[in-house]
């Protein structure tokens, strides 16, 4: 079923327009898991959902597999890590980013003593000859 529709939702972030793309809920479901989950209740299952909405499980089964239930930190959401400006960090300030060593560090400050300023994260991979791998880590950390 979830093939066939071609949806996924994550339960903890759902608004009430996602839940009513799934079959069988009613407005006033959707607005109460929206309510729900907004009040600082996880859902963790599909349990959850049956029981927050006080009806069977079984009758939830058909839309198990649209269900994402993904965990989040509330720290993490509220205090993202802060990016970092590769065009005027020092070497110390870079090799403090995860997947930076002191040599990529000290690489990274003298491309850009020597080639000027990086104009986004494609120059700045190409210049500094970094596999797809490093930057797909990097991109979550730096901003141009």
């Amino acid at each position: 079923m979830a093939v066939q529709l071609g949806i996924q939702i994550d339960a903890n972030q759902a608004t009430v327009d996602d839940w009513l793309r799934l079959p069988g809920l009613s407005i006033h479901q959707a607005r109460s898991l929206v309510e729900i989950s907004h009040s600082g209740v996880k859902f963790y299952c599909i349990e959850d959902i049956a029981a927050a909405l006080a009806i069977p499980v079984q009758r939830l089964k058909p839309i198990k597999p649209l269900l994402n239930f993904v965990y989040y930190d509330e720290e993490s959401l509220d205090c993202p890590a802060p990016l970092v400006n590769p065009n005027l960090a020092t070497v110390e300030h870079l090799a403090k980013i995860p997947f930076i060593d002191i040599s990529l560090a000290q690489a990274v400050v003298q491309n850009r003593l020597s080639a000027g300023p990086y104009r986004n994260l494609v120059d700045f991979q190409q210049r500094l000859a970094l596999s797809p791998d490093a930057i797909a880590q990097l991109m979550y950390y730096l901003k141009f």
